[in-house]
């Protein structure tokens, strides 16, 4: 059995998101209004599994501006910036240009 979850962003109020994180394995649904809520709650549910997730799917709804997603984006960097920090090393392939 693969383990899946979706993260579907999602518009809210004022040019706001949220991310809706779905357990695909038993249909669990938890609100995320943060990228912090959201790792804390891929944690807590992957805990089921032994921590063991095959696959987050990324999903947007239709009404999500690209205001919204310029701030996720720029959200998700600094996240990835910070985890890289405190790893030091790069959690994201790098991308490498072809002789």
């Amino acid at each position: 059995m693969a383990v899946i979850f979706e993260a579907k962003i999602c518009a809210g109020e004022d040019d706001n998101w949220f991310i809706e994180l779905k357990d695909t394995v038993d249909g669990k649904v938890m609100l995320c209004n943060n990228l912090e809520e959201l790792e804390t709650n891929i944690e807590a549910l992957g805990d089921d599994y032994g921590g063991h997730i095959d696959e987050v799917k990324w999903l947007k709804e239709d009404d999500v501006s690209e205001i919204m997603m310029d701030d996720l984006r720029l959200k998700m960097a600094e996240h990835r910036e910070k985890i890289e920090a405190e790893r030091g090393e790069a959690i994201t392939p790098l991308a490498t240009e072809e002789d």
